[in-house]
């Protein structure tokens, strides 16, 4: 019990919500072991000594509900001429069998209504009413003395109705049953419909009883080896036939009793044969459970088609946004941020004669004059700062508009991630992404200013970087950090005017050479760590449309589909 209960969990878990091919399919088939565990396996393993379940089910107009009639010896299923005629289901029993029926032991999903026998024939007018949902989804229990005590009868819809909801609940009533007495015709015994439940039977091992109704005296011998050929061909051989030959009513719409006695028969001695019906059960759940353990696996493998589209989504997405992370620090690492603006405000911040001029002479006269330059001006200083943050940050902002763009192509091309995104466009950045990204350079620019201040705590050094100032020597070491190649300090010269020198030289009078390079390593380290979070951040606009769910559903699913299958061989 406790393996079946865990199956009906994980399987009520299951959505399958992206759009993959037979995705449909697959849903069904999830609903319908769902179903078939709750309406048959879980109370009939709880119960393998309540009376047996036999729907009497087939094709529209094939007389279903005449023969249930004839069974009981009055009317009490709806017949008609108008189709389709048996709409809401009606469940025979003996009156000492209630307690099995009344409450939600079988068939949970159906409410119960309960009937009463009636000697007058049902008005011709009722059978083709169109019932409300709740009558739809009611299950009509009649007591009467007629039914064998041990077996129920369910009058079941036709498998082939005109109305969805009719074919659905006939195929509800027979995935509970534990025998299936199908009802068909001379006339119709071929069709496709009524045959695909057959196989479904005989797939699940469940015992069949088959009924030709309305068969001509002359055509009845050729008709009957007709069946039976096809019976055996399909793996049906062990099928009891019963022939009612074709005959007229009588006035309460009646078949004569002989014409059914040998199915009445039948039922009887299964009945009352206790052992026989707990064999009857037994077999009918050992086949239901393993035909369950190959329903379980194909939801398995739909699970595992799931979780590769999502993962192969999520992976597009992350490629996306992982590449324009990538194409942001090879921006910042080849000089092309030291151009425009930048280059402009840090020329007018350090000047570009004179200045030089002086840094070739000593180091000792170039602090002087800087320390100086920067303690009267520190606005220029800002204004660097402020055309780092304007540059870096229209170089973030253009490749987060390239990787959603790029993301919302992979997605459309795909038909699971076209269903994600629908008409909404994703492609370009998100609102509010500029201000995030202006804030996340500015606290970049401030952990610089931290690191400057901690690395000039030491006395040596302490009055150096107090005399040049902490914006001005952020604004060298940001210019420094952005004329690196390939993770080591170098000088950009030929893009920047040599103005990378500047700062290079500047850095290195206070705090020297190998401090530089750690201090711009841990900068640049620091930018690259902030473009990460950004993107992530950006790309969460995709993947949240993702379905959430547990990575090894498909095999859980598989593994439970095992287990059933040794759980039938031992049954």
């Amino acid at each position: 019990m406790e393996l079946l209960e865990a199956v009906r969990e994980d399987l009520a878990a299951v959505s399958l919500p992206l759009a993959l091919a037979d995705v449909g399919l697959a849903r069904a088939e999830v609903r319908n072991a769902v179903a078939q565990l709750d309406d048959y396996i879980l109370p009939r393993y709880r119960s393998l000594d309540a009376p047996l379940l036999a729907v009497v089910g087939g094709s529209t107009g094939a007389g279903k509900s005449t023969l249930v009639n004839a069974l009981v010896g009055h009317p009490v299923t709806r017949s008609g001429a108008i189709r389709p005629t048996t709409r809401q289901p009606i469940l025979l029993h003996h009156p000492a069998d209630a307690g099995w029926f009344e409450g939600q032991r079988v068939l949970p999903t159906l409410s119960r209504i309960r009937g009463t026998v009636s000697s007058e024939p049902l008005p011709a007018s009722q059978a083709g009413a169109t019932p409300d949902a709740e009558a739809i989804s009611s299950l009509v229990l009649v007591a009467d003395q007629a039914v064998p005590q041990g077996i129920a009868l369910l009058d079941a819809p036709d498998v082939d109705s005109i109305s969805d909801d009719n074919r659905r609940l006939a195929g509800q009533l027979l995935a509970a049953a534990d025998l299936w007495v199908f009802v068909t015709t001379a006339n119709r015994y071929a069709d496709a419909v009524p045959w695909k439940l057959l196989l479904d039977a005989s797939s699940r091992d469940i015992m069949v009883a088959v009924v030709l109704d309305r068969v001509p005296a002359a055509a009845e011998a050729e008709v009957s080896a007709d069946l039976r050929g096809l019976l055996q061909k399909e793996g049906l051989g062990s099928a009891t036939l019963f022939v009612v030959p074709e005959t007229d009513l009588d006035g309460l719409g009646m078949l004569p009793p002989s014409s059914v006695q040998p199915l009445q028969v039948w039922l009887r001695e299964l009945a009352a044969d206790a052992a026989g019906r707990a064999e009857i059960a037994r077999r009918t759940l050992n086949g239901t459970v393993k035909a369950l353990a190959g329903r379980v696996s194909a939801v398995a493998q739909a699970v595992h088609g799931q979780e590769r589209a999502a993962a192969s989504l999520r992976a597009d997405a992350e490629a996306a946004y992982r590449d324009a992370v990538a194409r942001i620090v090879d921006a910042t690492k080849d000089g092309l941020l030291l151009r425009g603006e930048v280059l402009a405000r840090w020329q007018d911040f350090v000047g570009t004669g004179e200045f030089f001029r002086t840094l070739e002479q000593n180091v000792g006269r170039l602090r002087d004059r800087v320390g100086a330059f920067f303690r009267g001006e520190p606005t220029p200083a800002v204004r660097v700062e402020v055309a780092i943050e304007t540059g870096l940050q229209a170089v973030i902002l253009d490749e987060a508009a390239n990787a959603g763009e790029d993301t919302d192509r992979r997605w459309r091309s795909d038909p699971a991630g076209r269903a994600l995104l629908g008409t909404e466009d994703l492609s370009g950045t998100s609102p509010g992404f500029a201000d995030v990204t202006a804030a996340e350079i500015r606290a970049w620019q401030a952990s610089l200013m931290e690191l400057i201040r901690t690395e000039g705590q030491g006395k040596r050094t302490q009055a150096r970087w107090l005399s040049f100032g902490i914006n001005g020597l952020g604004a060298a070491l940001m210019i420094v950090v952005f004329s690196m190649t390939a993770g080591l300090t170098g000088l950009e010269i030929g893009v920047a005017g040599g103005t990378a020198v500047v700062g290079q030289r500047l850095l290195e009078a206070v705090f020297g050479e190998d401090a530089v390079r750690r201090l711009a390593q841990t900068a640049r380290d620091d930018l690259q760590a902030r473009c990460q979070r950004l993107l992530q951040a950006e790309q969460q606009k995709f993947l949240e449309r993702l379905p959430a769910g547990e990575a090894d559903t498909s095999r859980t699913l598989a593994a439970h589909s095992a287990d059933l299958a040794r759980l039938a061989e031992r049954t």
